[in-house]
């Protein structure tokens, strides 16, 4: 990961000693003409919890997911299908930027008719740009959900095996902003060992030297390509 982590994490185990149980005295013996009673089970002895050394792994999960070369793949062929459409944005945002310049520098002696009738131009093409760009954002967040959701079970089932051959007794995702972890010692990060075992695992080759590097989620505000699909431009 590209940023610090911070993990305040203060762990402690302790022997909880398991507390005696009283013996009873032993029941006279029944008359002879008295069946013997049935002897009961031996209760068993309670386990006692044993501590065990704490080994912790952060992981970027959802970074990791779109930085495999199957998600890089999958980012690069959804930025492929929304360009025509994203070319298409761009012209239309180009158009409202003249139309706002021209009547910026409208001469002075422009009626007001001829006012009235370029800003509503404006308006109209403002509106359809807005309503084009965010359609083109909903269905282009939706195929990299679902893209997402496809590899995510996967690279999930390599960091579980990674962990646990590794001998890591807690793993923490740190993949958003908002997590706990506000320091951690960067050896104690994962995510690029997990996303190379998955990568070796798949057999899915790393995608063109051009391809964008899906170092995190994407999350972009307009479906096109870009140098981090997270933020593709405008």
């Amino acid at each position: 990961m590209n940023r610090n982590l911070v993990l305040v994490s203060a762990l402690s185990a302790g022997l909880m000693t398991a507390a005696g149980i009283a013996q009873t005295p032993a029941a006279p013996a029944p008359p002879a003409s008295q069946p013997a009673a049935t002897a009961q089970p031996a209760a068993e002895a309670p386990v006692t919890p044993q501590a065990i050394p704490a080994k912790i792994a952060l992981v970027a999960f959802e970074q990791a997911v779109f930085a495999t070369n199957e998600g890089q793949r999958a980012v690069l062929d959804i930025q492929t299908k929304y360009k025509p459409k994203k070319d298409q944005i761009d012209t239309l945002s180009t158009e409202v930027d003249s139309l706002k310049k021209q009547l910026q520098s409208a001469p002075a002696t422009l009626t007001d008719a001829e006012r009235a009738t370029r800003l509503k131009a404006i308006d109209t093409k403002e509106k359809l740009l807005n309503r084009e760009a965010e359609d083109a954002q909903t269905a282009y967040n939706a195929d990299l959900q679902e893209q997402y959701g496809k590899i995510a079970g996967k690279v999930s089932a390599t960091l579980k095996k990674y962990v646990q051959d590794n001998g890591y007794t807690l793993l923490l995702d740190v993949s958003s902003q908002q997590s706990n972890v506000m320091w951690a010692n960067q050896s104690t990060d994962v995510t690029q060992a997990v996303v190379t075992a998955y990568n070796v695992a798949s057999g899915v080759a790393a995608p063109p030297p051009s391809a964008p590097a899906a170092a995190a989620r994407p999350r972009p505000t307009t479906p096109a390509p870009a140098p981090k699909p997270a933020t593709p431009n405008k």
